[in-house]
């Protein structure tokens, strides 16, 4: 895999999954809500429904909607988040891609279990603990896909933590493209992202709402909600904002 780099790399460096789990679990243990992105997209459609998590990190949203019953998939840029992802959760698919060029992920992503953090979206790991071979053998799992016509076998991308925001400058507008040429006909794009420096890490916004509503119209989607938090509550022209859209069927 090329090396890819990203607003978030240049924010954090390449060590940051340590960290980052680290900052959760204290927030955990302060009685923080850890688990309102899953709440959220677990409301939006039922147990058994596929869902990629774009741009994953340390595993959060994944791990819980799996509990939850849910199939899936995890990818990410940033290596040292999914060492921690596979650590906790060994049985998801754990993908090391760059979500501006995800190529076959879609195609890959059936195949479950770990995936080679060197080989990245190219390999994934065969047998071991992720059970790889007969998780791609199911016949449910094969149906789902051809019932996505010619689009892909999710039902749902969800794109949390300021995802796209932080992307590589440019690429954007072609990472949403990507984003929902991977969902079914009539999936989601859930994303939830700042619009100002006090919800960002960074200076100042790299996003704005019409950007990002116009990027999800090219790509063939149209807005379902908006919300101010994860937790449901209007948008009221907020720093801060969850957009559900779905895939146009046909």
């Amino acid at each position: 895999m090329k090396e890819s780099r990203s607003r978030w790399t240049d924010i954090a460096g390449g060590d940051a999954g340590e960290r980052y789990a680290e900052r959760f679990a204290r927030l955990a243990e302060s009685g923080a809500d850890m688990h309102g992105e899953a709440r959220l997209c677990a409301e939006l459609l039922p147990p058994g429904a596929r869902v990629l998590d774009a741009g994953c990190g340390t595993g959060r949203v994944a791990i819980r909607l799996a509990e939850l019953g849910y199939d899936c998939v995890g990818v990410d840029l940033d290596a040292s988040m999914l060492d921690v992802a596979r650590r906790t959760a060994p049985r998801l698919p754990w993908i090391l891609a760059d979500l501006s060029d995800l190529g076959d992920l879609d195609a890959l992503g059936a195949l479950g279990g770990p995936v080679d953090p060197v080989a990245g979206a190219g390999q994934a790991v065969r047998g071991g603990q992720g059970d790889s071979t007969e998780k791609a053998e199911k016949p449910e799992k094969r149906e789902k896909a051809e019932k996505g016509g010619r689009g892909g076998s999710f039902d749902m991308v969800v794109a949390a933590g300021n995802v796209i925001p932080l992307l590589a400058p440019g690429t954007e507008a072609r990472t949403v493209a990507g984003l929902a040429a991977l969902l079914r006909p009539g999936g989601l794009l859930v994303s939830g992202f700042g619009l100002d420096a006090a919800h960002l890490p960074l200076a100042s916004a790299t996003v704005t709402l019409a950007d990002y509503d116009d990027w999800c119209r090219t790509s063939g989607l149209t807005p379902l909600r908006r919300l101010a938090t994860w937790d449901g509550a209007p948008y009221d022209g907020g720093g801060y904002a969850v957009s559900v859209h779905t895939r146009t069927a046909g």
